[in-house]
């Protein structure tokens, strides 16, 4: 899925509002997937996951912070999550279909937060940039 450059301002605008947010907005995001989908938490079995937890908003926080090195390298998304994808891939083995998870979570906070900003074309642009980050970190799994 190619991004446009409409697409790359839609997700830059939305990030704005976001990239001050990172700790608050990832532990949100975070929160969210472990209550939504229960199997998640099968990766974080020495963290605290209760609500407010200093583990999940370190993590959420980190979540974030490479979200935000993607917008910042949206023209090579894969190059700026490449040890991320190693890391996932080979140490961590996350089943990818998180990763989409995740982004649905994202999505949900994002809008929650900023309701004026997600317009359905706002959206869809997320949405094919959240996929393409998902893209490039199962890319280590074939």
């Amino acid at each position: 899925m190619v991004l446009t450059a409409g697409d790359k301002a839609n997700v830059k605008t939305v990030w704005s509002k976001v990239g001050s947010h990172l700790e608050e907005y990832g532990s949100e995001t975070l929160e969210r997937l472990f209550v939504v989908y229960p199997s998640t938490k099968t990766y974080f079995p020495h963290f605290d996951l209760h609500h407010d937890s200093p583990q999940v908003r370190a993590h959420g926080k980190k979540v974030l912070s490479a979200l935000g090195e993607a917008v910042n390298h949206i023209d090579d998304i894969p190059g700026a999550l490449s040890k991320l994808s190693d890391l996932h891939a080979q140490n961590l083995r996350v089943d990818p279909v998180n990763f989409k998870l995740l982004n649905l979570c994202f999505v949900v906070v994002s809008g929650t937060h900023h309701p004026t900003i997600l317009t359905p074309e706002v959206h869809v642009s997320l949405d094919k940039f959240l996929s393409a980050v998902a893209t490039a970190l199962t890319s280590k799994y074939r």
